[in-house]
């Protein structure tokens, strides 16, 4: 089947409309307010329930908040969380707590930050921070050790002591 088309007309064979409509749109877009954020000194503001990177968190007393009991390790959809078996703690490091985690590694590249991490943990070890820049120049880099976690994470102050003998 063929299909017959109209002829051009002398203004369309020129293209000079289309040209002059794509000059409009550059000169309407060059006058528009300008909506480029200069990154490093501004930043987004994050919107509350953004779930952000998770990361490990100290007590008031500067103790380790994980128990190690790898809940997060099985909720983790992505498999991101590595945690080695426990080992034996002395009392006097983490008050009341038995055990405490030998390594404790969040792959970066593999969380996916659906926070589940923190939802099913019992002892409010983890928490999402609100950072959205997450860098490194290698996959290694990427792979946050217990230290860096902690580091991260910093002291969340709780109201409720559970460890606490009164």
């Amino acid at each position: 089947m063929i299909v017959k088309r109209k002829p051009l007309t002398f203004w369309e064979r020129l293209y000079l409309p289309a040209v002059i409509y794509g000059f409009k749109v550059t000169v309407r877009h060059f006058f528009k307010k300008k909506v480029t954020m200069q990154y490093p000194e501004e930043k987004w503001a994050v919107p509350a329930g953004y779930r952000g990177a998770p990361y490990l968190v100290k007590d008031q007393e500067d103790r380790v908040k994980c128990v190690s009991c790898q809940l997060c390790e099985f909720v983790c959809p992505p498999k991101a969380i590595k945690i080695t078996p426990p080992g034996p703690v002395p009392n006097a490091a983490l008050g009341n707590v038995e055990k405490g985690p030998k390594e404790f590694e969040i792959n970066m590249l593999r969380c996916i930050f659906c926070g589940f991490c923190q939802e099913v943990c019992p002892e409010e070890a983890i928490f999402l921070m609100k950072d959205y820049s997450l860098v490194g120049l290698a996959r290694k880099d990427m792979i946050y050790n217990k230290q860096k976690l902690l580091e991260l994470g910093g002291t969340h102050n709780d109201t409720i002591q559970k460890w606490k003998h009164k």
